[in-house]
């Protein structure tokens, strides 16, 4: 499962099957063209997108995280996921995708699970403490806090967040180190959507 390069092709595969299965037609699901107006900037590539009868009504943006290098590489998926998600919604408050009604937003990352990704991490800050939830976290640690607080703020409407290790991620084997980041609970607020979406087209 961590193998670098494309290693969530398998995850945006899955999740097109599964949008499939709620009765969303393979025309309006995309892995290639899915190319959406920013507000930031002109436009951004996510990883799934999902226009039904001329309506935005899911984008997926999917990450993962490999060692060795965790410091440097764990700020930019942070600020990568804020900006993305900052962008789309104010993008859609402008009117960007009418007439949709407000997408459906989703995050995945997958974690590599490293001596480096799973010890305790000294805060180097001088000026001002960190919160202090933040004191004596690994980076695993960081990453459930930083997902669960994507969706406590609405920034995000599920995130899912697993981990796996090098040697057994291969074979299909991954942790879930929160209950509310789950893969299902993912899919359950997904499917809530697709259903909203679906019962619309066949009322017009």
């Amino acid at each position: 499962m961590v193998t670098g390069g494309k290693q969530m092709d398998g995850f945006v595969s899955l999740f097109a099957r599964l949008i499939r299965n709620e009765g969303i037609p393979s025309s309006a699901i995309h892995v290639d063209k899915t190319t959406l107006p920013g507000y930031y900037r002109p436009e951004k590539d996510w990883d799934l997108v999902v226009v039904y009868d001329g309506r935005l009504v899911a984008t997926i943006e999917l990450k993962s995280h490999v060692g060795p290098s965790f410091g440097n590489n764990f700020n930019n998926r942070v600020e990568e996921a804020l900006g993305n998600a900052t962008d789309l919604n104010t993008a859609y408050r402008e009117g960007a995708f009418s007439p949709s009604s407000k997408p459906w937003l989703g995050y995945m990352m997958l974690l590599e699970e490293h001596p480096k990704s799973v010890a305790p991490v000294k805060l180097k800050g001088k000026h001002f403490p960190a919160f202090k939830e933040f004191q004596e976290t690994s980076y695993l640690d960081r990453y459930k806090l930083f997902c669960t607080r994507l969706v406590r703020e609405r920034l995000y409407d599920s995130t899912c967040f697993i981990s796996s290790n090098a040697k057994s991620g291969l074979r299909g084997v991954y942790s879930e180190p929160l209950g509310e980041l789950s893969f299902l609970a993912f899919v359950a607020s997904l499917q809530s959507k697709l259903v909203e979406a679906t019962r619309r087209g066949a009322s017009q």
